[in-house]
């Protein structure tokens, strides 16, 4: 059969395969599987929680990187969340699986996983919704309770819950504004029921962190605690490449998940809603695909999608999710990754798939390194931080971190860059980017000389002879020294 052929392939591409336990694992044994991987890889891993459930679990975190808890300046950051529907299980155990099989090889001396450890931060989400998987798991994959734990313990669906940024998005491509970064709406006021926004969030100051901060819809119900974990968490790291696994289907998803057609008979029409980078959507969601045992395939679970990929709001329209959340809020580019035509798969069919993904899993990771990467810097080499990198044709830009790097997901071909910063002038290189590793774009910024003000004479006022200079904004001072990585590593 095909797709047997195709895992015997992705098993040649490891000289050594890591032990595994193919089994479900309830929330304590996540943990101890979690903090067992750390303990036999102590130096590439740390295990941290970005906040706790509804009913109090932790929502940890195994990161993996040659410094774990550091940001190194060029080296990009991505992550995996899995089981954010309660009930859809294979995404936590394929994750715990990778979380066993990058420390095994990275021991075992693996070249490709030692490159991509040393060459990326990684950070693996087992469980969004521990609590929605408690009740999935008690109840088991033999009945017939096919939607039993997928919200989480308020009756909430997470993948529902985010700000709908789509909304000013859609509106901004019509009327002009902001393509990136789309700030947490804040204050929204009710529209005309043709405008297309179907919830009012309204950000609750606080003289807390963000963390303390509350989001409310229209209803009065609260942003869900692993909702706004998870939004501290995206905002906190410069995350470049993400993916959100999930079941119920088996298909690569990606951008937009919410579709621009009207709104008819209480359901918004399904339609192609591309972004601006569609084509680099595409690739990405095909790499995951063609590297499954069997997705590209196309025909699984009853449905029939070419390449085994998918336009989100092509397929269903969904409002409030984290892949356009992700995409319109922060630097990150993710797409949703449905692997499983049982959300519950029996724990005899785990080997198998973990077999059909393993291989895709690795090379996801490896497609952070590719189009642009850099620093942003000013004319004594300090790093300039939230500089705009934008892309001539391509209507979505990134920012640089606070180290002052930036990377930017392209595909190969010649591009025209430009770098902009308050108080600085901009900066536009031509630059061509290959199939291989990203290219190295660095900026150095110049500040905005200010205009002579000519001096003029106050009309009409009883101050005779006086003169009023015009009032010039003070310009931003340079934050932080460069700090280069000095590894020798190859790209991974």
């Amino acid at each position: 059969m095909p797709h047997l052929f195709s895992i015997f392939l992705h098993l040649l591409f490891f000289k050594l395969v890591a032990p595994v336990t193919f089994r479900h694992h309830r929330y304590d044994e996540l943990v101890r599987m979690l903090y067992k991987v750390h303990n036999e890889c102590p130096y590439i891993t740390r295990v941290y929680s970005i906040g706790r459930s509804v009913k109090g679990r932790h929502l940890y975190v195994l990161e993996f990187s040659d410094y774990p808890g550091t940001h190194e300046p060029l080296e990009p950051e991505v992550k995996y969340v899995g089981n954010m529907h309660g009930n859809e299980v294979l995404g936590r155990e394929l994750l715990l699986q990778l979380s066993e099989f990058l420390c095994e090889e990275f021991r075992n001396g693996n070249q490709r996983i030692v490159r991509l450890v040393e060459g990326t931060r990684i950070h693996i989400m087992p469980s969004m919704n521990p609590d929605g998987y408690e009740v999935a798991a008690a109840q088991g994959p033999d009945t017939f309770g096919y939607l039993v734990g997928r919200n989480n313990a308020n009756g909430v669906d997470l993948n529902r819950n985010f700000p709908d940024l789509n909304t000013y998005i859609y509106y901004n491509e019509k009327n002009g504004g902001p393509n990136h970064h789309l700030p947490l709406p804040d204050n929204w006021k009710s529209q005309s029921s043709e405008n297309r926004t179907l919830c009012l969030f309204v950000f609750i100051p606080s003289l807390e962190p963000f963390s303390e901060h509350m989001l409310f819809d229209v209803s009065g119900a609260a942003v869900e605690p692993e909702t706004k974990a998870v939004i501290q968490w995206i905002r906190s790291f410069n995350f470049v490449l993400s993916a959100n696994l999930h079941g119920g289907a088996v298909v690569a998803n990606y951008p937009y998940d919410k579709s621009f057609e009207h709104r008819v008979r209480g359901f918004r029409r399904t339609a192609n809603t591309p972004t601006p980078d569609d084509k680099l959507f595409q690739k990405l969601a095909k790499v995951y695909s063609y590297a499954h045992g069997w997705m590209h395939q196309g025909w699984n679970c009853g449905d029939y999608f070419p390449d085994g990929i998918t336009n989100g709001a092509s397929w269903y329209s969904l409002s409030k999710g984290m892949q356009d959340f992700n995409y319109l809020h922060t630097n990150c580019f993710e797409i949703t990754l449905e692997l499983s035509c049982d959300k519950f798969p029996r724990q005899e069919e785990l080997q198998r798939e973990w077999l059909g993904n393993r291989e895709a899993l690795i090379q996801f990771l490896e497609q952070v390194h590719q189009g642009i990467k850099g620093m942003v810097l000013d004319e004594n080499y300090n790093n300039v931080a939230n500089a705009v990198i934008s892309v001539s044709g391509i209507n979505h830009d990134v920012t640089s971190g606070d180290h002052g790097d930036y990377f930017r997901l392209l595909l190969p071909g010649t591009y025209t860059v430009t770098a902009t910063a308050p108080g600085f002038d901009p900066e536009t290189l031509i630059v061509t980017v290959g199939p291989g590793e990203p290219k190295l774009v660095n900026f150095q910024l110049k500040r905005s000389i200010l205009q002579a003000t000519p001096k003029r004479k106050a009309p009409n006022s009883g101050h005779r002879n006086k003169v009023l200079p015009k009032k010039v904004q003070p310009q931003a001072a340079g934050k932080k020294e460069l700090k280069m990585k000095q590894s020798q590593r190859g790209p991974a």
